[in-house]
């Protein structure tokens, strides 16, 4: 599903759109204000400097336009944390991984993409973005000396380490009764009862066919094909399906259960897995064809910054710098990333394991 989205400077419409209602009553933001923020010099958010004066006066009078790949619930809470702190307004066009890139390429292509700023989560996506021109080499100011976050000579950086996992529909399942592995996935008293999405869509995807090859079991997908499990086009439908108890069990990304829970009272808790839970990247850059170049910049430094890292983790992803705390989910607080309970995929070996773990996925499914 395509839409667009606009963020607005307004402390009122930040709370509503921070807050949701469920049978009536208001749930509680999941991001909490910057402690700090100092327009005298430039932009300078919690002691570090976004944007110098010249930047930021210019990018005030801009919109930013930004095509993305991430979660909905998780990009609106970023957008309008930055407009909130920064006072720029943004649009966004959010769509999965695949369509996105065919959007993105073909507007390249005609020289009109209307994108700002991109995220995607394909390693091999974005890469593909660096053959065809579209990205506009950038280092973010914040992480000028983290040459790990920085990708293909500079056009693209991690943004985001994003975890998937499961989650239970507690109205359904008793704790006592819930699983905690991905071995408990494959017992025959689910069957009819699991969700997932295609194992052909996108960064998450690709990290969890190389996991569940490597860590649980190679059969994994084989075995669960013969539970009859529900296959959904987006994270969200799944999630929403699981809420409405049309599932026992369905996997899931941290973050989106973290928003549900906490912002929309969902019946729903995250497992945090014995064999651990699965990390992948999202990636942010430039656009070449920018409309909008000062707020893209001021928007991918505040990305990479420590304020916009923690609102990443507040929403319930990882961080991808590496001095940000774990997300706290629901009250719990997750593995550190040297933890044994976190497996990380490499941004290369997406290359590397992708397609032929698709189509495991693929003969699985006969899809």
């Amino acid at each position: 599903m395509r839409f667009r989205y606009t963020a607005i400077a307004s402390a009122a419409i930040l709370a509503l759109a921070l807050s949701a209602c469920s049978g009536g009553s208001a749930g509680k933001s999941v991001v909490t204000a910057a402690d700090k923020v100092e327009v005298k010099d430039g932009l300078v958010i919690d002691g570090e400097l976004i944007a110098d004066q010249n930047t930021y006066d210019v990018a005030k009078t801009q919109t930013l336009t930004l095509y993305t790949g991430y979660q909905e619930a998780n990009q609106v809470a970023f957008n309008n944390a930055f407009t909130a702190d920064t006072g720029i307004k943004v649009e966004y066009v959010r769509d999965v991984t695949n369509k996105l890139a065919e959007r993105i390429l073909s507007e390249s292509g005609a020289k009109q993409l209307g994108a700002d700023v991109i995220i995607t989560s394909d390693y091999k996506v974005a890469n593909s973005f660096s053959k065809a021109g579209v990205w506009d080499p950038f280092t973010p100011l914040p992480i000028a000396d983290d040459a790990d976050l920085q990708h293909d000579d500079g056009n693209f950086t991690t943004f985001a380490s994003p975890a998937v996992s499961f989650a239970y529909n507690t109205q359904l399942v008793a704790p006592e009764n819930a699983p905690t592995s991905w071995r408990d996935l494959l017992d025959p008293a689910n069957a009819g009862k699991i969700g997932i999405t295609s194992g052909t869509a996108g960064g998450s995807s690709i990290a969890l066919n190389r996991f569940l090859q490597e860590k649980v079991d190679p059969q994994f997908w084989t075995k669960l094909a013969a539970l009859n499990p529900t296959i959904f086009d987006s994270g969200g439908q799944r999630q929403e399906a699981l809420a409405r108890g049309e599932l026992n069990v369905a996997t899931a990304g941290t973050a989106a259960v973290n928003v549900a829970v906490t912002q929309d009272n969902a019946p729903l808790a995250l497992v945090v897995p014995d064999e651990g839970l699965v990390l992948f990247s999202f990636f942010i850059g430039k656009v070449a064809q920018a409309k909008n170049s000062e707020a893209a910049e001021v928007f991918i430094n505040y990305a990479l910054s420590e304020r916009g890292q923690s609102v990443i983790s507040q929403v319930g992803d990882y961080a991808a710098r590496a001095d940000v705390a774990p997300p706290v989910v629901d009250g719990v607080k997750l593995p550190r990333l040297d933890s044994d309970k976190v497996w990380m995929m490499p941004a290369e070996k997406e290359l590397e394991f992708g397609s032929a773990d698709a189509d495991v996925w693929k003969a699985a499914f006969g899809r």
